[in-house]
Parts: structure tokens; C-alpha cells; sequence
């Protein structure tokens, strides 16, 4: 039978050594800015704009935005394929900036797996060693037990043409770890699979990943991927770095409505801060005609200010018409299980309300007008900002 990563095929005292002999390190990204030249137009274009962060030893972090901005160019110049213009790059405490790629002690997993296919799956996985010039006996045990990690042990002789997408990634995985890195990089390795597969991998890699005790840098726009593998999310934004935190700092507390809406669903209602009892944690806001109490809000916010109360659908219930911020038409139900998905025709557009346990609740049927009222210990409040749907 094929191991798989937390079966007993991978001995408990096996992974146990490895994280503790581990050598991963920190990573540090200091005043760090990327410009390229526009071939075309001959002009400057930003990539990069001054961005700082801290990986921790045994960290992590996903860099989570929207394509272009920024985050596989930060992974590139971690592992040394581009040079910043500007900042420093520190591995360990040791600046790396300039130094090439083949003297950083980082391995990248790329989007598009870069396996040899005149190599086996054994080969393929050797290959880092033998450029290493390990000896033949340890290095068929290494990679033995590193196929094993990734439950590929009986496929050791494939090549990658007869295997599934899934199994390349692991094998890229695979030859990745084996070289035992400082830093692990992962430039969007499952955007290739489909959906059931990737939510295996990313338990895979993450099970690996907190295995062997290694730090990683993990690049997607995914937010599922990022909210189900994080320690800490990076969210970027036109180059920028708009907010870091773990994924349910992000997702319950973001800094924004950019980075509220990027990581998951959401919707805004306009209102007015009414009043502000910073020392209790309230800020008093008027929506429509009603008063809410909110716990959670920006710190920039002042009374009088036009703000936005930004709600997820757990944030949200249903009532009669009449009772709530906002009424509306119930179009579709959505049945999930444990859960109902309702959407509500409004005049400011459809807003998405998740109705928990629905077997102990009212569920209002598709066609019935209903309210939409705000749970205030689940809401956020943050300054208004125009082109935000509200």
C-alpha cells in the first residue's frame, strides 16, 4: 500500500530527528523595491515599492495578492532569479542580496513542476544529491525516505509522464526538500490541479512542511490556499505590502476593503461614526436608522466620519422585513449541510447571508422579502472609500 504522509509508513521518530536537526532559518526583507524596464514603451514600471517583512525559522508565509502585484517577484529576488533595485535580502542574519542562486541555501517548488521526463521518479529526486556528489548508499537511502515522506516509494521507478498531477507536484516536492534547505520557496505549486486535488496537497504540504520543521515561502492568489496553509498571510497590493497577520487576523480584522474583499466574501454598508469610546473598544455607528455598537474598527476613524461597516455572511441574519440595516428579496437558498447560503436582493446589490444550523432556525424561502441584520461582535468598521460597493 502507498504511504501517505501521516500514515505509520513515515516513522514518527524519522520526521521527529529530521525537524530537530533541521536548519532552517529566518528571512528578512529590508526596504526591498523592484523596477523593471518596459521593453515597449522604454519607461520604468515598479514592480516592487519598498516592501519590509520577517519570516520567522519554521514559518509559513504566504504572499497572497492579485496577479501583478508583486509577490512572485519578491519569491524570484529571495531566491536570487532577480536582484532588487533597492533593500536587502537577509537569510539567517547573513545579507544574500547579491549572491546568485546556487549559493543560497533555499529550493523552489515552481508552478510548473520542471521535472526532468528523460529522468524516473527515483532520478529525478536523486538529482540534487548527485550534483552534491553524495555517495551511492546514502543517497539511495535519502531519497528512499523521502519518497516515502511524500508516499511515492512504490512509483520510484516512473517516469513523469505516467503520473498524475498531483504525484508530479510531490515529486517536485520531493526534489526540493531533499537537499534540506535553509528556506523552502513555492511559486503557486497547485494552481495546475483541480479542485479536489488541491485540497489534498495543501494538507500534504503542510503536514510536510510542519514535519521537518522548515521554513517556507508560499506565493498564490488563492485565499483558500492561504487561509488553510498560513502561519501568517502577506497581502500585497500594486507592489505594496497592505497587510500581514494570520489568516483569521486577515479574515475577521483586515486593515481595508481592498484586503477585505480579496480574502473572502463580504459585503459593505455605508454609516457614520456616531461616537467613539476608544479606551472601552466601541465605536457607536449609525446605518440607515439603526445604531450599532461595533468592537472592532479602524484606528484611524474619528467621530463623524463616513465609514463602511464591512460584514462576512456569518456576520449577517435574516429577520421580517422592516428590522434590519437593509431590506431585500431572498432569490436563491443555497443548501450546504450545516449551513444555508441565502441571497438577498438589495437595493444597494445581492448580499450574501450564511445561515448556520438552518434545521433550528427560520429559513426564509426564495421569493420572501426579508431584513439583513448585522451581528456587531463579528462586523469591522473602516473609513469610507469611494468605488467600494455599499
Amino acid at each position: 500500500m502507498t504511504t501517505t504522509v501521516g500514515q505509520k509508513g513515515v516513522g514518527e521518530g524519522e520526521l521527529e530527528g529530521r525537524a530537530q536537526s533541521n536548519r532552517s532559518k529566518g528571512v528578512e526583507i529590508e526596504g526591498v523595491t523592484k523596477i523593471f524596464r518596459d521593453p515597449q514603451s522604454g519607461r520604468d514600471v515598479v514592480g516592487v515599492d519598498d516592501i519590509s517583512t520577517t519570516i520567522a525559522p519554521g514559518e509559513l508565509v504566504t504572499l497572497l495578492g492579485p496577479s501583478g502585484c508583486g509577490k512572485t517577484t519578491t519569491l524570484r529576488m529571495i531566491a536570487g532569479f532577480e536582484l532588487p533595485t533597492k533593500g536587502k535580502i537577509l537569510l539567517g542574519g547573513e545579507d544574500i542580496t547579491t549572491l546568485p542562486p546556487n549559493h543560497r541555501d533555499t529550493a523552489m517548488v515552481f508552478q510548473s513542476y520542471g521535472l526532468f521526463p528523460h529522468m524516473n521518479v527515483f532520478d529525478n529526486v536523486a538529482y540534487g544529491l548527485k550534483l552534491r556528489k553524495v555517495g551511492r548508499e546514502a543517497l539511495r537511502e535519502k531519497v528512499g525516505r523521502f519518497l516515502r515522506l511524500v508516499g511515492l516509494e512504490e512509483l520510484a521507478e516512473r517516469p513523469p509522464s505516467r503520473l498524475s498531477g498531483g504525484q508530479q507536484q510531490r515529486v517536485a516536492l520531493a526534489r526540493a526538500l531533499i537537499v534540506e534547505p535553509s528556506v523552502l520557496l513555492l511559486d503557486e505549486p497547485l494552481s495546475n490541479l483541480d479542485a479536489l486535488l488541491r485540497e489534498s496537497m495543501r494538507v500534504e504540504i503542510r503536514r510536510i512542511q510542519r514535519s521537518l520543521g522548515i521554513t517556507a515561502v508560499y506565493v498564490t492568489h488563492d485565499r483558500t490556499e492561504a487561509m488553510s496553509l498560513s502561519d501568517r498571510i502577506v497581502v500585497m497590493h500594486k507592489g505594496r505590502i497592505v497587510q500581514t497577520g494570520t489568516p483569521r487576523e486577515i479574515y475577521r480584522d483586515p486593515g481595508n476593503a481592498f484586503v477585505a474583499e480579496f480574502v473572502g466574501k463580504v459585503a459593505f454598508f455605508p454609516a457614520e461614526v456616531r461616537e467613539l469610546r476608544r479606551t472601552e473598544g466601541v465605536c457607536g455607528v449609525r446605518v440607515g436608522e439603526v445604531s450599532l455598537a461595533v468592537p472592532r474598527f479602524a484606528p484611524e476613524l474619528r467621530e463623524g466620519d463616513r465609514a463602511l461597516v464591512m460584514c462576512r455572511p456569518e456576520s449577517m441574519v435574516l429577520a421580517d422585513p422592516g428590522l434590519g440595516v437593509a431590506d431585500g428579496v431572498v432569490t436563491t437558498n443555497v443548501y450546504l449541510g450545516n449551513s444555508v447560503e441565502s441571497f438577498v436582493r438589495t437595493d444597494r446589490g445581492e448580499v450574501l447571508v450564511q445561515v448556520d444550523n438552518p434545521d433550528a432556525r427560520r429559513l426564509y424561502a426564495e421569493g420572501e422579502e426579508v431584513s439583513i441584520g448585522i451581528v456587531p461582535a463579528l462586523a469591522k468598521v473602516l473609513p469610507f472609500q469611494d468605488g467600494v460597493e455599499a
